[in-house]
């Protein structure tokens, strides 16, 4: 990374010795935790795991560069469109005939894991982002000041518009998520990595 110096490499440390995969599986098992993701992915609909990815850089005390992260984004809600989004509404689909047919249910459930090996894969795919950026791109930097208000942050990160700017509706959209990223957010250690 350019301008390693610059990075606490104590927080890129933990940050490699700690996988994503694991760091969402470990939060997402945390009282309320998975209900305001789902929350969030149907209200809000937000990438849950960029919402995990974000949360797993701040618990090391670190944050993307927005102009960085903005591409990168797009592949990920492409995959999440093209390859979740789709195994998700087939389980959706057969959710009243599987209580009907064995088979059906089945079905349903090899969907479902099928669902969940597509989120580790985008999970995988952010944090190699992270790990394998080129020498001459810096893609994370320090949070300088670990805020007091962590859900704000998070919902700084995952909306690229200034919440200034926003129309009344994208406010009112955005507040109503704060409550759900308050809840995520409450289960974190923001001081954890950043000794």
């Amino acid at each position: 990374m350019r301008n390693s110096i610059a990075l606490d490499s104590t927080r890129l440390q933990r940050l490699q010795q700690t996988p994503l995969w694991d760091f969402a599986l470990a939060l997402y098992a945390k009282p309320g935790v998975e209900a305001a993701c789902l929350r969030l992915q149907e209200e809000a609909e937000l990438d849950v795991c960029e919402v995990l990815f974000h949360c797993w850089l701040y618990s090391c005390g670190l944050e993307v560069i927005p102009t960085a992260v903005a591409r990168q984004r797009e592949q990920r809600r492409l995959w999440q469109s093209r390859v979740t989004g789709v195994l998700r509404g087939l389980r959706r689909d057969l959710k009243a005939t599987a209580a009907e047919s064995e088979s059906i249910a089945a079905l349903r459930e090899t969907i479902k894991q099928a669902e969940l090996m597509a989120e580790r894969e985008n999970l995988q795919r952010w944090q190699t982002w992270v790990w394998e950026s080129p020498s001459d791109e810096q893609r994370v930097v320090n949070v300088v000041e670990m805020s007091l208000d962590a859900a704000k942050w998070l919902r700084k990160q995952l909306f690229s518009t200034q919440v200034d700017q926003l129309s009344g509706d994208a406010l009112k959209a955005q507040n109503v998520c704060l409550d759900a990223l308050h809840t995520l957010t409450c289960q974190l250690d923001p001081h954890r990595g950043a000794r």
